[in-house]
């Protein structure tokens, strides 16, 4: 096996979050080499950057983990039924040290561009200190979350106060205590920092653009009679996981339609999903996604706990989400909705009072200007494509993916696309991935991709790429599939809708996480159906010895 310094390797992993670590892991156990390149400045991917007060998980941490080592699941503690990031990122480093992968991992590094050599049928990948490493595969765990989105608002540099980014939150703390401070987005992370800020400074500005729904979470201390029982069968809950359609063996599996049922049990059903602390109140039906009749039940049932939380009908008004319930990202909470029963805590609805500009002092509206000592930015991300489209990535004859992907994202199972050779994305547009618990799904995609490298090595085969005729039928799929849903009414991040001029297509599969791993298994099973594989060079022929007749 090449060093961890080796400038050419087998394959080289862009990223060191949980994909990416355990991408590693298994290029390790197949005996290839392998560097892995990380921008950050020690491994964790998402839960490296996203430090922001009141970071946390809303999947429980006992599904939010790794399924692949029993003694590592067996071993672990979890403190809390949904971890806060600390703990996150603590487990990912202890599995980082438990793994020996440390070293492999070249830090502080970021990926500039990766270029197909169609001559010697490697990729050459160049890093943002100069250095290049060249290797037969590459392979891209850069993360679906992990391109954050900071809005180009007028006189931003003009601001005298504090500007932070969820996504890019600073190491050391920072003191919000008898601040003035506004916060703009009110998505996932948006409602975990707002609650988390509002209980210290003096004064919290909530911007707000678009309601959205959000249960609340239950969050407790993790009860040592439900870890005992999860792992003295972990094997059964996560087959249940992977059979899923989300990917949470927790989730109850709905059997009956919202009409099937009166109100009364309806609402019945309901209250239980709710009291539960997940998300899969969504789920609740099976034609909660499908039919926008079923749906407004779910979703009027939200919208009145909203409103018999929040004291002043004008501001739980202005918190009533309009859209399908599900179709956009539904977040957990702890005690968001009774946030904005403090005084301290102001709605701004950008929807009646937009932005103008950031002036010196503060946030400028359409009627106010509002002073603030800090402004935190909780926009998101260019979800599925922007670390992508972040790195200049070349295939065959040059072509780029980012003009190839420009109407849109085109993928086979979303792990590799046509004219890329050797070049994989682990849950990749076309893949269940924001739509599940993503942990799952790193899984299945990874080891996918091991076994489809087994398969090449034991073959004697060294490049792998999706036919286009396969690849335009899986795009298709994905689409059809998605609009026998609700999915494509809302304006969502899923969409693409939140980055000003990306196409707007439904990028992740929503066919679901059990039925998606039933068919890549069977691709895999037809001898990898739909890819093309082969020899990429001419092998160079033996010359005869001197003297000697051919």
């Amino acid at each position: 096996m090449a060093t961890e310094t080796s400038k050419e390797v087998d394959a080289v992993v862009v990223g060191a979050g949980f994909a990416g670590l355990y991408m590693l892991h298994r290029l390790r156990g197949l005996g290839l080499s392998a560097r892995c390149f990380e921008a950050g400045g020690d491994v964790g991917g998402t839960w490296y950057w996203n430090r922001y007060p009141g970071a946390r998980c809303d999947i429980e941490s006992l599904e939010y983990s790794y399924s692949f080592d029993d003694d590592l699941q067996q071993e672990w503690r979890w403190s809390e039924r949904y971890s806060a990031q600390p703990e996150i990122l603590r487990y990912i480093h202890h599995v980082a040290e438990r793994f020996d992968l440390r070293r492999f991992v070249q830090l502080n590094t970021r990926v500039v561009s990766a270029d197909y050599d169609e001559r010697e049928g490697r990729w050459v990948v160049a890093t943002d200190d100069g250095e290049v490493t060249t290797a037969r595969f590459c392979i891209m765990a850069t993360g679906c979350l992990s391109s954050a989105r900071v809005p180009s608002l007028e006189g931003a540099a003009d601001f005298g106060g504090r500007q932070l980014h969820t996504g890019q939150w600073p190491h050391e703390p920072v003191d919000f205590t008898g601040k003035r401070v506004g916060v703009i987005g009110t998505g996932s992370s948006g409602i975990q920092v707002i609650t988390a800020v509002a209980s210290v400074a003096a004064e919290l500005f909530v911007f707000q653009r678009t309601p959205g729904f959000t249960i609340p979470s239950k969050n407790a201390p993790l009860d040592e009679r439900v870890e005992h029982e999860v792992k003295s069968d972990y094997g059964a809950l996560r087959r249940k996981a992977r059979e899923s359609a989300s990917g949470n063996a927790a989730y109850p599996v709905p059997t009956q339609s919202a009409f099937d049922v009166d109100d009364r049990e309806r609402e019945r059903i309901y209250e239980r999903h709710w009291q539960a602390g997940r998300v899969s109140i969504g789920r609740a039906f099976t034609d909660l996604l499908t039919d926008l009749s079923a749906n407004d039940t779910a979703a009027q049932f939200v919208r009145d706990k909203i409103a018999a939380t929040v004291r002043d009908d004008r501001v739980a008004a202005a918190l009533l989400p309009s859209h399908p319930i599900g179709t956009k990202r539904v977040c957990l909470d702890n005690g968001y909705y009774e946030t904005f029963n403090r005084p301290d805590v102001t709605l701004v609805d950008l929807r009646h009072e937009p932005i103008e500009r950031i002036t010196a002092r503060g946030i400028r509206t359409t009627l106010r200007e509002i002073a603030l000592d800090a402004v935190i930015y909780a926009t998101g991300y260019d979800a599925m494509t922007g670390a992508l489209d972040a790195i200049d990535i070349h295939g065959r004859g040059g072509s780029t993916l980012r003009e190839k992907w420009v109407g849109g994202p085109r993928t086979l199972l979303g792990v590799q696309s046509a004219g890329f050779p050797n070049l994989f994305f682990i849950t990749g547009p076309g893949s269940p991935s924001v739509l599940s618990n993503v942990i799952v799904c790193i899984e299945q995609h990874v080891d996918w991709i091991a076994a489809a490298l087994r398969h090449l090595a034991q073959r004697g085969l060294n490049w792998m790429e999706p036919t286009s005729g396969a690849e335009d039928a899986w795009v298709t799929h994905v689409n059809e599939v998605a609009s026998q849903t609700l999915f494509p009414s809302a304006a969502s991040w899923y969409m693409g809708a939140n980055v000003p001029g990306k196409a707007r297509v439904f990028m992740p599969y929503v066919g679901g996480v059990g039925a998606f791993r039933t068919i890549c298994d069977r691709v895999a099973a037809n001898g990898y159906e739909g890819f093309d594989v082969g020899i990429k060079q001419t092998p160079t022929p033996t010359l005869p010895a001197a003297g000697k007749a051919r």
